[in-house]
C-alpha cells in the first residue's frame, strides 16, 4: 500500500508507472489497474532454489539472481528513470543487477538488516537509532530519507490533518483495527475486551479486511454487541479522524493515526513493529502493551479501561504528541527528492 500511495502521487505528476510482483492477490491487482498502473506478474512456479542467508529470503520463492533476471525482462520494453524496490528478501545483489533497467534506485526499508545498492533509501519509521541504522549498509552517495516526516500517506490524510485537532475531553468513539493481516485475531480479542468494561455511551468501529480468517465470527460478535464492523473499507481516514482512541497494531497504520492525532494502544504483531511501537511509546505518542506473545487480554483490558476512565489528560497528551510527528506531506517530500 505504501508503494501504491507513492505510485499514485508519481502518476499524478505525469509518470508512467509499472508494478512488478511475483505474488499479489487478485483484489490488489485490480486496484492497481483501476488506478492506471501497469502490472507485470512474474512466474509463480517454485523451482526448489535454496534461499540465501537473508532472514526473509524464503519470501522471494526463487533466488535473487533468478528474480532479477525475470524483473529485468518484465521491464525490458523501455528504460526507466527510477526503480523503487520494497522487499525484505532483496538486497544489493538484486539491486546491482537491476541497474541496467533504471537510471536510479530508491529502496524502501524498515528493518535495516542488509546491504543496499541504491541512490535513495526511504525508512518512514521512528527509531531511537534512526540516524545510524543504515551506516555502512548503503553507498556513500546514497541519500537517506528517514522518519515519519517522509511517511507515505494518501492525500486524504494530509487534508484531514489540516482539519483535525488533538483530542480532548471524554472519549466518544473507539476504533479497532489490526491491519490487513491479523492471523492471531487480535481484532476478536479487542472486541471481547470492550465487552468486559463499561463502554456505555461509546461508539465502537471495528475494521477488518475481506480475507480476515475470523471475519464471520467478528461480524457476528459486532452485530450482537452493537458495534459497527467495516469490511475492506475505503473510509479509513474518516474513521480515524472521527475516533478518540484506537486499539491496533504497530505497523504503517501508526503514521496514519499520528497524522490525525489519534491516540492508540498498540500491540506489535510482527518483529519489525516492535521497535516502532517502543519508539512511539517513548516519544509519548502511544501506549505500547507488548507483542502478540505478551499482550494478554488482561493487559489490553487494563490499558483500555485506564484510558477510557479518568485518564483524559493522558489521552490529550498522547494525541498532541502523535499529531506533531506526521503532517501528511511525506509523499510530496519523497517526490521532490526524486525531482518528480
Amino acid at each position: 500500500m505504501r508503494c501504491l500511495t507513492l505510485a499514485d502521487a508519481l502518476r499524478a505528476r505525469g509518470a508512467h508507472t509499472r508494478f512488478v510482483s511475483r505474488y499479489l492477490p487478485e483484489h490488489l491487482r485490480s486496484k492497481l489497474v483501476e488506478k492506471g498502473h501497469e502490472f507485470a506478474q512474474l512466474d509463480t512456479v517454485q523451482n526448489g532454489t535454496e534461499p540465501d542467508e537473508l532472514a526473509h529470503a524464503p519470501w522471494l520463492g526463487v533466488s535473487q539472481s533468478q528474480d532479477a533476471a525475470a524483473s529485468i525482462q518484465a521491464l525490458s520494453d523501455r528504460h526507466w528513470d527510477w526503480l523503487i524496490v520494497d522487499h525484505y528478501a532483496l538486497d544489493t545483489r538484486w539491486e546491482s543487477l537491476l541497474r541496467r533497467s533504471a537510471d536510479k534506485i530508491l529502496a524502501i526499508d524498515d528493518i535495516a538488516d542488509r546491504q543496499h545498492d541504491c541512490d535513495v533509501l526511504l525508512d518512514q519509521n521512528l527509531y531511537a537509532d534512526m540516524e545510524t541504522r543504515y551506516a555502512g549498509k548503503v553507498p556513500a552517495h546514497c541519500q537517506l530519507l528517514l522518519g515519519p516526516r517522509y511517511a507515505l500517506l494518501r492525500d486524504e490524510f494530509r487534508k484531514l490533518h489540516e482539519q483535525s485537532k488533538p483530542r480532548s475531553g471524554p472519549a466518544k468513539r473507539v476504533l479497532v483495527f489490526f491491519g490487513g493481516v491479523d492471523a492471531d485475531n487480535y481484532t476478536g480479542k479487542a472486541v471481547e475486551v470492550l465487552t468486559q468494561i463499561d463502554i456505555s455511551g461509546l461508539h465502537i468501529d471495528v475494521v477488518i479486511g475481506a480475507q480476515h480468517p475470523s471475519r464471520m465470527q467478528i461480524e457476528t460478535a459486532c452485530s450482537q454487541r452493537g458495534f459497527v464492523c467495516h469490511v475492506q473499507t475505503d473510509k479509513m481516514a474518516e474513521l480515524m479522524a472521527a475516533a478518540d482512541l484506537a486499539i491496533g497494531a504497530g505497523g504503517s497504520a501508526c503514521w496514519e493515526r499520528c497524522c490525525l492525532g489519534l491516540p492508540a494502544i498498540l500491540v506489535a504483531l510482527a518483529d519489525n513493529q516492535i521497535n516502532i511501537a517502543r519508539a512511539l511509546d517513548l516519544f509519548g505518542a502511544c501506549i505500547y502493551i507488548g507483542t502478540s506473545n505478551t499482550a494478554s487480554a488482561a493487559i489490553m483490558r487494563n490499558a483500555v479501561n485506564g484510558l477510557l476512565n479518568g485518564q483524559e489528560q493522558l489521552v490529550e497528551a498522547l494525541s498532541r504528541k502523535a499529531y506533531l510527528l506526521v503532517d501528511g506531506q511525506g509523499v510530496d517530500r519523497v517526490c521532490q527528492e526524486m525531482s518528480c
